[in-house]
């Protein structure tokens, strides 16, 4: 094993070379937080310091108590008369930390933070303490002027602009490489030379499939010398099933799909995998986006002409359903408004760009939305049921709490595995489980009886004290009955934490009591204001009507997300599509597009795309073939030291990014040159063979770390629990709304590339692969191995590189009396080689 991984990092450093990488600029003299830091500050510690520290610590601080200023992040780290109040990655010597916990000084002076709360700065501060504010205090606006706010760009309705003309005349191909060109131009930069075709090739074969191309298909391109040879390639990649699995991805990443609750305890989700299928479909399909919408949000409300059309629709609102859940919490109204608040974020940040959750305690800070439009979508989803399988303080899940799907008897992998005997004994826990909701049912209409008599005896205990009451039953019986409750609700937790078959059941939303929801000033249940009316925001109030009296309001919402009167909603995902063929958004704030996002690079480009992205029926296969068919997408990634002093960050694209390869990406490609990936869906999930209740780990994950080589979109993905590959590789947090994901490079990667059985099995059968084909000599082995794993053939200097190791290292085998194939074993560590070096994880 050593001596196959050294003879591995030795390959790597001194054969595969890589000349096109350019080396990143020194960082800073501090590391700036992640994108999944960012979001954990934005969406947890903040609202934490506005509602509960603002108040006395924040502008002025000459005035502020103690002279300390938390709204800054130069006045939090500095602290006040009493020194510095954290120190990252240190909670237990962090007087901060002591202060909210009430060991010695009592902050906040009114009332003790909750334990979550506190546990949530006491992590954050483990963490380090990432806090993104940079600069002074953002200005905080007193009073929101709706005229003015309009007068944002975000919020100003698209603009066609004419491309302009430019000097580069020949260069531009499409009016999309116009409008880059002119601002490249005023910038005075210089273009990079166009991709070579294999290049090319791998590259837009990784961006619309996530897999690499093939020897075949790459020769195919190379040698079809036509105009329209790269248009082919993409309506071919774009019609292919891979194409959903690879962008319904992306959009599982922005809508926090997971398969379990997180939190506090994990309970599995056995049916999100519904809504994943339903979105890789909905994708392949090329769905319209603005019907994509509208399904998500408000599918149960929506006409089916067929049982399937109304399933599909049902399981879209799955989409609202799939978030974290807080079992924990024992008050039902917490509990739903922590479930109301979790949609009203997905849906304003995956749709409109915008962080209306911050809204919940107070106005925003920064963008026009009062807390009166938080309120007003907090009343549309308050008279929405979510049926996610969880009910609040339960221990386990219960298929009662879910939806039922109108075509029944479907089958899954999962139901066929359970043996007669084990169907037998799921059926006989469903009717004991009847039995018991029966009985709890009347007990429990017994004791509500017994206080309605209690509460009328009392009044009539007030109203003649000479006359004594008589209790209708004494506390013993009432004590028995609460025993009698508790013993059956036990069994019922028990008989329903077990693992059973699958079912036709589904996780979605209906309509429930339709109601609005009062405003809670400063986001306390406990201090209710006026009912707020449903509705939109007002600083977006576009083409919004009325209300139908006896719905929810999520069809209009929908409606109105979906409008084309909408400025945001196009912007924004066009935006999407943007960055993950560039690896920036023109909007590098891809989930913010409010007063604390950044503005776009290329307004008139963003408008130009958003209104030929609705234009052309809101297809998204349709912007996507736009943008790669641009020769502003086709440029190679060559380096030039003098555009890069003039744009070190390639805000004006004079050349292509580079960009490594996803997590998903990586697996998935290991498998694909191995000639060991599984390209047919899965059925259902492996969740669904885990009991309904905790997640604990270890023999509570059951199937979940199985060996498998389907496709890595899907794999489990239970919060807490995501595969170890994935992990490693910097996929998406399921619990966080992620729009653009981190990308690390840190040395458990190199370690799990060169250590991981996974890898050192597909290596394996990469070489047996490469060895398989009869009448090939040496050079065309090593010539098909970098075909096949880096899509182009090997040079001069690197094919004699391999030669000498291939030699040396068999010979050292023999030297040291290893047994076994030892030709497999030599070309498995030279194949494991090429698996681990940077040139397979990167596309150029």
């Amino acid at each position: 094993m050593r001596t196959r991984i050294i003879a591995s990092l030795l390959f790597t450093a001194t054969c595969i070379t890589l000349p096109r990488i350019q080396a990143a600029p020194p960082a800073g003299s501090e590391k700036p937080p992640t994108r999944e830091e960012s979001e954990y500050f934005e969406k947890k510690i903040r609202p934490i310091l506005v509602k509960n520290c603002y108040e006395c610590h924040s502008g002025d601080v000459q005035k502020a108590k103690g002279h300390f200023v938390l709204d800054t992040r130069e006045g939090l780290r500095a602290g006040g008369d009493s020194g510095p109040v954290i120190v990252p990655g240190q909670p237990d010597d962090s007087p901060l930390i002591e202060a909210i916990k009430y060991e010695g000084l009592e902050m906040p002076p009114k009332e003790k933070l909750s334990d979550e709360l506190i546990q949530e700065l006491t992590r954050w501060v483990e963490m380090g303490a990432p806090d993104p504010r940079v600069g002074k205090a953002a200005q905080v606006k007193n009073k929101i002027d709706l005229a003015e706010a309009r007068k944002f760009w975000a919020f100003q309705p698209p603009h066609r602009s004419p491309p302009p003309a430019s000097q580069a005349t020949v260069w531009a191909r499409t009016d999309l490489d116009r409008y880059i060109q002119s601002a490249r131009d005023k910038k005075g930069l210089a273009v990079a030379p166009d991709a070579d075709r294999q290049t090319l090739l791998r590259r837009i074969t990784f961006d619309l499939t996530g897999l690499p191309p093939t020897p075949e298909e790459v020769d195919q391109f190379v040698n079809d010398t036509s105009d329209n040879a790269l248009a082919t390639v993409v309506d071919r990649l774009l019609a292919s099933p891979r194409f959903g699995e690879k962008w319904g991805r992306h959009w599982l990443d922005v809508v926090r799909f997971g398969e379990s609750t997180g939190k506090e305890r994990n309970i599995p989700f056995r049916y999100a995998w519904r809504y994943r299928n339903y979105v890789i479909d909905a994708l392949n399909a090329d769905l319209p986006f603005d019907q994509f919408i509208v399904e998500q949000l408000a599918g149960d409300l929506l006409p089916a002409d067929t049982d399937a059309e109304r399933d599909r629709h049902l399981i879209a609102t799955g989409f609202l359903a799939v978030g974290t859940k807080g079992v924990n919490i024992k008050d039902g109204d917490q509990f739903r408004y922590e479930v109301i608040d979790d949609q009203i974020d997905v849906t304003s940040r995956a749709f409109l760009g915008l962080t209306v959750a911050c809204a919940r305690c107070h106005d925003h800070k920064f963008d026009p939305i009062p807390i009166s439009d938080y309120y007003a979508l907090a009343g549309i989803f308050r008279s929405t049921d979510t049926h996610s399988g969880v009910k609040p303080g339960a221990k386990s899940a219960t298929d009662r709490a879910l939806l039922k799907l109108v075509q029944t008897g479907s089958t899954t992998t999962a139901t066929s595995r359970k043996t007669t005997k084990e169907l037998a004994g799921h059926a006989e826990r469903q009717k004991e489980i009847e039995e018991i909701n029966a009985k709890l049912t009347a007990l429990r209409q017994q004791q509500r009886d017994m206080r309605k008599v209690a509460r009328q005896q009392n009044n009539k205990k007030k109203k003649k004290p000479q006359v004594p009451a008589q209790p209708v039953a004494d506390n013993g019986s009432a004590n028995d009955l609460r025993k009698q409750v508790k013993e059956l609700e036990d069994r019922l937790e028990k008989l329903e934490g077990a693992a059973t078959p699958a079912g036709d059941f589904v996780m979605g939303v209906s309509d429930g009591k339709i109601q609005n929801s009062p405003l809670l000033n400063r986001g306390e249940l406990k201090d209710k204001g006026e009912e707020v009316p449903r509705g939109v925001l007002t600083v977006l109030h576009n083409s919004f009507g009325k209300i139908t009296p006896k719905q929810s309001g999520r069809l209009e919402l929908a409606h109105w997300i979906a409008s084309p009167d909408n400025p945001l909603t196009a912007r924004v995902f066009v935006n999407r599509v943007w960055q993950h063929l560039f690896g920036e958004g023109l909007v590098a704030s891809i989930d913010n597009f409010g007063a604390l996002g950044e503005e776009p690079t290329h307004p008139e480009l963003l408008d130009a795309l958003a209104l030929q992205f609705m234009n052309e029926g809101w297809s998204v296969k349709n912007v996507i073939r736009t943008i790669v068919l641009s020769r502003t997408y086709q440029m190679s990634s060559q380096h030039s030291a003098a555009d890069f002093a003039i744009d070190p960050e390639n805000h004006y694209y004079w050349r292509k990014e580079r960009r490594r390869l996803e997590a998903e990406e990586i697996r998935d490609a290991v498998l694909a040159v191995a000639g060991a990936l599984e390209t047919d869906r899965p059925e259902g999930s492996p969740v669904l063979d885990l009991p309904n209740n905790q997640i604990k780990g270890g023999k509570g994950l059951g199937d979940l770390r199985k060996a498998t080589n389907v496709r890595s979109v899907y794999l489990p993905i239970v919060r807490g629990n995501v595969p170890e590959m994935l992990a490693v590789f910097d996929a998406a947090d399921p619990s966080l709304i992620i729009g653009k994901r981190d990308v690390t490079t840190v040395p458990t990667q190199a370690l799990y590339l060169l250590n991981n059985s996974f890898m050192m099995k597909q290596a394996e059968q990469l070489a047996q692969r490469v060895l398989k084909p009869s009448g090939l000599n040496l050079e065309a082995r090593i010539d098909l191995s970098y075909r096949l794993v880096l899509g182009r053939l090997p040079s001069p200097h690197e094919k004699s590189e391999v030669f000498q190791f291939l030699n040396d290292y068999q010979q050292s085998l023999e030297a040291a009396g290893t047994k076994g194939n030892l030709q497999l074993a030599t070309w498995a560590s030279f194949c494991q080689t090429l698996l681990a070096s940077g040139e397979f994880r990167y596309v150029y």
